[in-house]
């Protein structure tokens, strides 16, 4: 296996800019289409944003679930995106992921190292939508041992160490479970041995983990490929320019490692960074929140910047800008730390499980606790509320954890110290704390507290939907994500308005060819990932809506600029 190449060659059949999964994906498609390819990423670590997720990947009808013996409808699938999207919908991008997704899956299994498995139950996030699934759709790469990229393991950027435990140690969707349930089950406790010795080990040898779960598993593995293809990959190397003649792109001005060089693409370029949530300047162009003052952080790497996207404007590409939303939301908190805070965002396992509750700066609850990160910040701004506090009772957070604080038994009087988590013995203590009104604080509490008892929440419906019982505690009755804030003491995080990632990006065609300001494809411009504007035109129909389109569409450029047409469409 081939180490990342020291020096860019002066040309290739296929510049590929960025080295997440839609990056890669482009690279290994069109090097096994014949093309000479070269990925360039600026950031001293290869993977952007895809190293750090959670690694998804929606795929409507795709060979796994069918090999599992489940099915889907692909109209139903068009079906469910077209209500999540409305009148906003690209069909021709829409159906074009839609055809060749499938495809996808089953040319990097066989092709690749990066090998799939399905989630039996894992619901749409809106499943009481027509066309909505239950599970079959998201999909995730298989485990991967990190040891099987040699020398090139310590430039995979690492895992957000927020998110692992005991210096580096990843843990997936199950073993979380089995963590948070090892002092109650003695499976359980057998299966996190089991990690613990693994890890140990790993430590001996290497400065983390190298049990890849999760996004790490998806790059891992599609570095592997990249590595085994010999396509070389150089690191600290930014883009700062494209060359073009008689309107077509010919190459690339780079900066590698404070040296400036051309280089020349004879088969195209293809940006895929990872869009722009870290251009402050665009998050206030088209963030109202922003505009308005509200702090916001995103949790992508700070090389994704919008340098490409600014390049692409230059050459005559343009933002889409119809949008429901700028970005994919979540909200977020911040841990104190030497360097300043660091954001942390509370996804999947805090704001759905029963004894938690959001409340806004004047002490009321303003959406559904239960819904899906996206959907929880986008009712957290409709409600005006630029930051709010989660609260929950003393059961809670030891049973569940809340943000960084980990359940019992895990200690969490650091966090008291730092001021991340804050407490009171009453709720009126806590509202005090928290500069909240005490009287609203208490009558949110004691009115939540009812509905959670006849395990219907009147006033937002939390845990009304499989999508939200699926998130909180199934052994909790009547209602896995309800149940009253009763035990003392009582604790809350501030959270702020956050992303996962920018959804607005450059307007392309169905085969990646971004498109100029009249709607035609500019000659060797490519964009894919979240350089290219998203398919889910800012809603967020489920788990995995960034990742899939990212495999999919660099899968069909890639195979777009190997052959100049576009991808098969499966039988």
């Amino acid at each position: 296996m081939s180490v990342p190449a020291s020096t860019p060659a002066p040309d290739y059949d296929l510049v590929v800019v960025g080295s997440g999964a839609a990056g890669m994906a482009a690279a290994i498609t069109a090097a096994l289409g014949g093309l000479s390819v070269a990925i360039l990423e600026k950031a001293s670590h290869y993977g952007g944003s895809t190293a750090v997720s959670g690694g998804a990947i929606w795929i409507p009808d795709n060979p796994k679930m069918r090999e599992g013996g489940m099915s889907d409808d692909r109209e139903a699938a068009r079906t469910y995106l077209a209500g999540e999207t409305g009148n906003r919908m690209n069909a021709p991008l829409v159906d074009a992921f839609l055809e060749n997704g499938p495809e996808m899956v089953s040319f990097f299994e066989k092709n690749t190292a990066l090998q799939f498995e399905h989630r039996a139950f894992s619901p749409d996030y809106h499943p009481d939508r027509e066309g909505a699934a239950m599970g079959g759709r998201v999909l995730d790469a298989v485990d991967y041992d990190g040891r099987r990229l040699g020398k090139n393991f310590d430039a995979l950027r690492p895992p957000i160490a927020d998110f692992t435990v005991f210096g580096g140690m990843m843990l997936n969707r199950f073993d979380i479970g089995h963590f948070m349930k090892m002092t109650r089950s003695p499976r359980s406790a057998l299966h996190a041995a089991g990690l613990l010795l693994r890890h140990l080990g790993d430590r001996l040898t290497h400065k983390r983990g190298t049990r890849l779960v999760l996004g790490q598993a998806v790059a891992g593995r599609l570095a592997e490929s990249v590595f085994e293809l010999g396509i070389p990959m150089f690191l600290e190397t930014g883009l700062t320019g494209i060359s073009k003649d008689d309107g077509k792109v010919t190459g690339v001005r780079v900066d590698h490692k404070g040296v400036p060089m051309d280089i020349i693409a004879n088969r195209g370029v293809v940006l895929a960074t990872g869009g722009f949530p870290q251009d402050a300047a665009r998050r206030a162009e088209h963030m109202p929140h922003v505009r308005a003052g509200a702090r916001h952080f995103s949790m992508s790497p700070s090389a994704s910047a919008g340098d490409a996207i600014s390049v692409a404007l230059d050459a005559g590409g343009h933002l889409v800008e119809s949008n429901s939303n700028a970005a994919f939301w979540t909200p977020v908190s911040l841990l104190p730390g030497k360097e300043g805070p660091r954001p942390f965002p509370h996804l999947f396992l805090d704001r759905a499980k029963p004894g938690v509750i959001a409340v806004g700066r004047d002490g009321r609850r303003f959406t559904n606790e239960a819904a899906s990160y996206h959907d929880f910040v986008q009712g957290m701004l409709g409600a005006g509320h630029h930051s709010a506090w989660l609260i929950c009772d003393h059961r809670a957070l030891r049973h569940y954890g809340l943000g960084a604080v980990r359940p019992f038994p895990a200690p969490y009087g650091h966090h008291l110290r730092s001021g991340y988590l804050k407490q009171g013995r009453t709720v009126e203590e806590l509202a005090r704390a928290i500069d909240v009104p005490v009287t609203e604080l208490r009558d949110t509490i004691e009115r939540f507290g009812l509905d959670a008892e006849e395990g219907h929440d009147r006033a937002f419906g939390k845990g009304s939907t499989a999508y939200q019982t699926y998130l909180g505690d199934a052994e909790n009755k009547p209602n896995p994500c309800l149940a009253p804030l009763a035990t003392s003491p009582f604790h809350a995080i501030e959270i702020f308005p956050g992303d996962i990632g920018t959804s607005i990006g450059l307007e392309t065609d169905a085969s990646g060819c971004v498109l100029d300001d009249k709607g035609m494809p500019i000659g060797g411009l490519y964009a894919c990932g979240n350089d290219m504007n998203s398919i889910m035109a800012g809603a967020y129909p489920g788990a995995g809506i960034t990742l899939g389109p990212a495999l999919t569409f660099g899968y069909i450029v890639g195979r777009h600029a190997a052959a100049n047409q576009p991808a098969p469409v499966p039988a």
